[in-house]
């Protein structure tokens, strides 16, 4: 099965070409709170239909969708492969960043009639913290990959204490003059330490008394 799966940076190069970013990806994602502390943060990337079409490749039968079961070792390839990069969820709790335990309760799914693919997983907090402010954003440092709060209801708080709020903030546009330089020749003369997707990255933002 690994010779379907291997998330973002390492097979990303078989994709069909296209102008960066290569793949988007739409998030959901749920900031579970324990006892008043942040806990987990329960994510949902929805992947463009390419890609969709990409990962699911050779899976389904007799022309019938791929199900669960059949996604489930895709979904764990794609876990696996995304430890390097930390998920590409990076969290700040109370000014500090914080780190990440083992990811659980991950699995895929497939909407038929959107024919896209969806990944879901869970990100324990390495220690679950009392926070004042949790801030995390998910982003791919060389923007080969667009992650985009979902439109919708892009961040939920689950079992938060009474008055925590929770915002989500836009990255600035960039000028004309940076939206000028955004070629192929750019991105693939960034330094590995540029994080320039950082730039282009939604920001929740979660407060607490």
């Amino acid at each position: 099965m690994k010779r379907i799966a291997l998330l973002l940076p390492l097979l990303l190069s078989s994709l069909p070409a296209r102008a960066h970013p290569h793949v988007m990806v739409v998030v959901t994602s749920e900031v579970i709170f324990e006892g008043g502390k942040v806990a987990a943060i329960r994510q949902r990337w929805t992947f463009d239909d390419m890609y969709s079409a990409f990962v699911t490749a050779n899976l389904g039968q007799d022309g019938k969708d791929p199900t669960p079961a059949e996604l489930q070792p895709v979904a764990q390839t794609n876990i696996e492969s995304l430890k390097e990069f930390d998920y590409f969820t990076v969290p700040k709790m109370n000014g500090k960043k914080a780190a990440f335990g083992e990811p659980k309760d991950y699995s895929m799914t497939f909407d038929s009639k959107e024919k896209t693919a969806t990944l879901h997983f869970t990100l324990p907090l390495a220690e679950a913290v009392t926070p004042k402010t949790f801030v995390f954003q998910i982003y791919d440092p060389s923007y080969f990959v667009a992650f985009s709060f979902d439109r919708g209801e892009p961040v939920k708080l689950l079992s938060a204490p009474e008055g925590c709020s929770l915002s989500v903030s836009k990255p600035k546009s960039l000028d004309s003059e940076d939206s000028k330089k955004l070629n192929e020749s750019f991105f693939s003369g960034l330094s590995p330490g540029s994080d320039f997707g950082a730039k282009l990255a939604d920001r929740a933002i979660v407060a607490c008394p």
